[in-house]
């Protein structure tokens, strides 16, 4: 099909009526059938914007003037929400975030899986959209007149907006990066110059445990040695009173990944404790544990009621990461198997089946398109496979085997709408039938959805 051309120049200011939401929470309006996205616009909208960026096929605009606004449309209680890049639908109303959420889902189990007659139930959302997350992690850097600063970066910038509070994070959070902010530039530690690659501290990460309220303060720096290191301890324990853990992570690499290979703590415990329903997990500074406590266990509930499991039955988690949705299924399986690519989170699988006392959970490091291969030539046949893949779906060769392997059902986790739809799809075309999918919200005021599928072998 032909790209429209631009009937605007860059720059012209047009009237629209905006038509529809992105998966990125943008908004589209059509000028002579061509597509132009404005952020922070909604569906019904009218008013007046201007031209920024010309495409092939499509453009972008920005926002001049609103003429008529929708009655979805709520103002943004966090006051640097225009600036931050971190929620993209403050502007929108829960009950209108969860319609574009089933939207989202609908639209692509339609579109790409394309499973007009597959039930979509309507998302299964939070009570209070609110200080959900239990894992802050910011940037630290010098503000233009040198304080330290603290917050997350600009959209479409490394310019960090110093900020006291997160409306997404819990509460206690905010309060760990700020005294430990405090305490270390009254400490005279330097924070990290991205540019020059000098200077000390590069992140301040904060973990709560939900249920239990313990509580991490994590210092990434770029030295091995931290200024004034014992006064820093003392200083952020006599600020947070009840803080049951203080670590350092060193990363002295000139790069944007946030972890470095070294990781030692300066008080306390290594790791903190939290519980999902029942099931107790050990949470170190770099445990890669769900943000959001509360829905992750409405999602997992889910994907255990989708197993339909008697006590028989032989489970393969693919993509198990620490273990969470493993040990939720092994309460209810005869077996689970567990592969996960990072060895830590293997190490930390096992040691929360220990932590449980679960002992029909095995656990292995590796690629799941090479490890459950090898476990079906070794005569492992799986009743169920739960798979809860990275943002890009499964692997081709997992889905290949799947397929060999043909358990009476598969139960798909995703965290991408549109890589499960295109995954959906593969397993339809090679015997299964998709027999609902629950969206769920884990990520309110941002754009993001996630969703669990259950597929039964034909």
């Amino acid at each position: 099909m032909a790209k429209i051309q631009a009937p605007v120049q860059k720059g012209d200011i047009v009237h629209v009526t905006v038509a529809d939401l992105t998966h990125e929470g943008k908004g589209v309006a059509k000028v002579d059938g061509y597509p132009l996205f404005i952020e922070g616009v909604l569906p019904g909208e009218t008013g007046e914007i201007q031209v920024t960026k010309l495409n092939k096929g499509y453009g972008f605009a920005r926002l001049i003037r609103l003429d008529k606004a929708s009655q979805e449309r709520v103002e943004p209680p966090c006051p640097v929400y225009d600036e931050c890049g971190g929620c993209q639908v403050q502007h929108l109303s829960y009950a209108g975030q969860m319609d574009m959420k089933y939207n989202q889902v609908r639209n692509v189990i339609d579109r790409i899986a394309k499973l007009p007659d597959v039930p979509v139930h309507p998302v299964l959302g939070l009570e209070d959209p609110w200080r959900y997350r239990n894992k802050a992690q910011v940037p630290v850097g010098l503000s233009a007149e040198g304080r330290i600063v603290a917050g997350f970066f600009k959209k479409r910038s490394h310019d960090i907006i110093d900020m006291t509070e997160c409306l997404i994070q819990h509460t206690e959070s905010d309060v760990i990066i700020q005294k430990v902010k405090d305490v270390c530039a009254a400490n005279g530690v330097m924070p990290y110059d991205e540019g020059r690659h000098k200077g000390v501290l590069r992140h301040v990460m904060a973990r709560i445990g939900y249920q239990t309220g313990e509580k991490m303060a994590v210092l990434i720096t770029r030295t091995n040695e931290i200024p004034n290191r014992e006064a820093i301890i003392e200083g952020i324990r006599q600020a947070i009173p009840d803080i049951t853990s203080i670590v350092q992570n060193v990363n002295a690499e000139k790069t944007n990944v946030v972890f470095g290979n070294v990781t030692r703590t300066l008080f306390g415990e290594d790791v903190i404790y939290d519980t999902i329903g029942d099931i107790k997990f050990a949470i170190s500074a770099r445990s890669f544990y769900q943000v959001n406590p509360v829905q992750t266990e409405v999602l997992y509930n889910k994907a255990l009621e989708y197993a339909q499991l008697t006590g028989e039955e032989t489970v393969i988690d693919a993509y198990c990461g620490i273990g969470t949705i493993s040990l939720f299924l092994a309460r209810k399986a005869k077996q689970v198997y567990g592969v996960e690519i990072v060895p830590q989170a293997i190490e930390d699988a096992r040691k929360n089946a220990e932590l449980n006392g679960i002992k029909n959970a095995y656990f292995e490091a590796g690629k799941a398109e090479e490890v459950i291969p090898a476990w079906y030539k070794q005569g492992i046949k799986p009743d169920v496979i739960m798979v809860d893949p990275p943002r890009k779906g499964c692997d081709e060769a997992l889905l290949e085997t799947i397929l060999k392997m043909k358990p009476s059902r598969v139960v798909y986790v995703s965290c991408n709408p549109g890589t499960l739809a295109r995954d959906l799809r593969v397993l339809e075309d090679g015997g299964y039938k998709t027999r609902e999918v629950q969206p769920v919200d884990m990520f309110p005021q941002t754009v993001h959805v996630e969703a669990v599928a259950v597929l039964d072998l034909l």
